[in-house]
């Protein structure tokens, strides 16, 4: 059937939407918050469990840090969303960190930020749905051996949800999200309930011994596997970046929308993060890797231990000792939100994307969106980098945490930095001493933000360098230097394509050429329509591959009476397109300013494999023909029957039929993408 695919499409992905429908997918703060917010909120999943894992490597003594590591973050977590509350004021585009440093910094900079989330958006996908791969195999053993198969099958399915829409892929994440709360929430208050009744409790690692690699640890180096542990934890403020580059996704005023859901953002994952990392200290839990240079070893047996659950699901384990259900439901809902943690960087990639195409950084298919009003294109390359990242990396979350957080702290310093600057014009131009005492307090707010953000970068840096953080920093100048390039291009192009005064001029005369291989319905329609254009001079070539062949076709060409001369142009080593173009070279060179319009019949077929059987050498004459200056190709159509089967199809959308609107006042030349373009 020839509506299969397109039925197949709308089954997976919906109905179409569209234009006019675009405002009906706009979010309320209730939606948003989930959508947006997922990243942030299942942070708590790892984070607190990375900040264990980086001190198991001094050993157990290490562990009496926990909850001043804790605390550094936290501020930090603090201090970047009430510095993100000033951008998304200012700036709602979508543009967020890309616009912010672009405007006020310069394009390299924005390039910059640019790379830098990119590949934070591919690791936040990856990070995500691996880690909640290893808190579901906490749940369900027979799982564990089947962790990348596994991961990978859910990038795919959120792929589909994210390709039918925004709305309705918000609408199906609310509630797990929402569920996840408010299960955590609920284990941190029945915890605190059997604490103050008196219960002593002990996760199920409490008797484990940690060893490290490093021991002894004083000085530098003891201040260096605490850095380490604090880079370790900023993995919790992934995710808040998401909301500046979501603002048009809100309604309005959605400035202040987004701002009250970036603060709601804030105070919840600090409640939670603060609240699992508290537990799992209060319990004693612990968590090992070889790689990361830990062991957990059982005292009793002198064997080293290898399956301990995720952080939190110790913590839930012991908190619900005695009740199951409580256990199941956190591990479940942890699983899932880290799951939809991923949507946070399926809704924020694909706008960025969108805006750097806008912008000419990226090839303008990723400013194209689809028929359910999503930017499919760059949802599908999301999609694609973070599978193959799961497939390279085994789906380990340990392996793939020394990645994360350089990009987003990048882009979170040359932010701030670009927002101090963005204070910094608009008090030299405003008189009002209310405003102006508005904008100092947000300047002073950015500035704090840029200062401390900078400084944990160069903490990161230098702490997960040799953990594989050198990645992230060989792809982003990499990135940087490619979205140059397109930059370059396109701007090469827009100028070679400026009009000038000769581009206007009529041609001197037109000279019209059918390409005959035999007699047929295609080739009379063909010289019908070239008679029709009324070209300057008309003639119809053929290539004499064989001789008797060619003979037969002009003594045929005789007797029809045909009004067209027929040229035949010998080949002594049976060739077809280099005769061709010999010839057309020729006719053009008789005069610059002549035109030369070659008609070549083509088929029209309704079966895949009957274009393998026909139009192979009209495909290469085209192509050959189409680097020649002063040449025009027509290709004349002939319907066969096959392709009766595709009339009246309704033909998808392709590739730039829907564009994101140029940004309102954007001056000409000022590299927005056109719909024209």
């Amino acid at each position: 059937m020839s509506k299969v695919p397109d039925l197949t499409k709308r089954l997976l992905l919906g109905r179409a939407l569209s234009s006019s429908q675009q405002h009906e997918q706009l979010l309320k703060k209730r939606i948003a918050l989930p959508i947006f917010a997922s990243d942030a909120l299942s942070s708590v999943a790892y984070a607190p469990q990375e900040i264990l894992l980086a001190l198991g490597a001094g050993g157990l003594v290490m562990y009496h840090y926990t909850p001043w590591v804790a605390a550094a973050v936290v501020v930090i977590l603090l201090t970047v969303v009430a510095s993100y509350r000033q951008n998304v004021r200012a700036y709602q585009s979508g543009g967020g960190d890309f616009e912010v440093a672009t405007t006020n910094l310069g394009d390299n900079w924005g390039v910059v930020v640019a790379s830098a989330l990119l590949v934070d958006y591919v690791m936040t996908v990856a990070v995500s749905v691996s880690s909640g791969v290893e808190n579901l195999g906490a749940l369900l053993k027979f799982m564990q051996p089947h962790e990348v198969v596994v991961a990978i099958g859910i990038v795919v399915l959120l792929t589909l949800g994210n390709l039918r829409g925004l709305k309705e892929a918000g609408v199906a994440f609310a509630i797990p999200t929402y569920l996840f709360m408010f299960a955590v929430f609920s284990m941190l208050a029945w915890g605190l309930v059997r604490l103050v009744a008196g219960t002593d409790l002990e996760a199920e690692t409490a008797h484990f011994e940690v060893r490290g690699d490093e021991t002894d640890l004083a000085g530098f180096a003891l201040v260096f596997l605490l850095l380490r542990a604090f880079s370790s934890g900023c993995a919790a403020l992934t995710g808040v970046e998401a909301i500046s580059n979501g603002v048009p996704a809100f309604r309005k005023p959605k400035g202040e929308n987004a701002a009250t859901t970036l603060l709601a953002l804030g105070l919840v994952a600090m409640t939670l993060f603060g609240g699992v990392t508290a537990f799992a200290y209060i319990t004693d839990a612990k968590f090992a890797e070889p790689d990361q240079g830990s062991h957990l070893v059982d005292p009793s047996t002198g064997k080293a231990v290898t399956d301990a659950d995720p952080v939190i699901a110790q913590v839930a384990h012991t908190v619900f000792s005695n009740f199951t259900p409580g256990f199941a439901l956190v591990t479940a809902m942890t699983a899932l939100i880290l799951f939809l943690a991923a949507n946070t960087a399926f809704n924020g990639f694909p706008v960025l994307g969108s805006v750097l195409a806008q912008n000419r950084y990226l090839p303008r298919q990723l400013h194209t969106r689809g028929d359910r009003l999503a930017y499919s294109n760059g949802i599908i390359i999301l999609a694609t980098m973070a599978g193959l990242l799961i497939y390279a990396y085994d789906a380990s979350v340990s392996r793939l945490i020394p990645l994360y957080t350089v990009g987003v702290f990048v882009s979170f310093t040359v932010s701030q930095v670009g927002m101090v600057r963005h204070w910094n014009r608009l008090l030299a131009t405003e008189e009002d001493a209310a405003q102006r005492r508005r904008m100092k307090s947000s300047r002073g707010i950015n500035a704090f933000g840029a200062t401390l953000t900078g400084i944990v970068l160069v903490v990161v840096l230098i702490t997960k360098f040799a953990l594989g953080a050198y990645i992230v920093c060989i792809a982003m100048p990499l990135l940087f230097l490619l979205m140059k390039a397109i930059r370059r291009h396109y701007d090469r192009i827009a100028e070679e394509l400026v009009p000038s005064g000769e581009d206007v001029a009529l041609p001197a005369r037109n000279h019209g050429i059918v390409l005959v291989s035999k007699i047929h319905k295609p080739t009379l329609r063909a010289l019908a329509y070239a008679r029709a254009t009324r070209p300057s001079t008309l003639e119809a070539v053929t290539v004499a591959v064989d001789a008797e062949e060619s003979r037969r076709l002009q003594e045929e060409w005789d007797a029809l009476d045909i009004p067209v001369p027929l040229k035949i142009l010998d080949s002594p080593y049976r060739e077809i397109t280099r005769p061709v173009l010999a010839y057309v070279k020729n006719v053009r060179r008789r005069s610059p300013r002549d035109v030369v319009t070659v008609f070549i019949p083509e088929y029209v077929v309704g079966h895949w494999w009957e274009q393998l059987l026909h139009n192979q050498s009209a495909l290469r004459l085209k192509g050959r023909l189409l680097f020649q200056p002063g040449v025009m190709v027509t290709s004349v159509a002939w319907q066969l029957q096959s392709s009766d089967r595709l009339k009246g199809r309704v033909e998808p959308p392709g590739p730039g039929s829907s564009r994101r609107p140029p940004r309102t006042g954007t001056p000409p030349g000022a590299g927005s993408v056109s719909d024209r373009d």
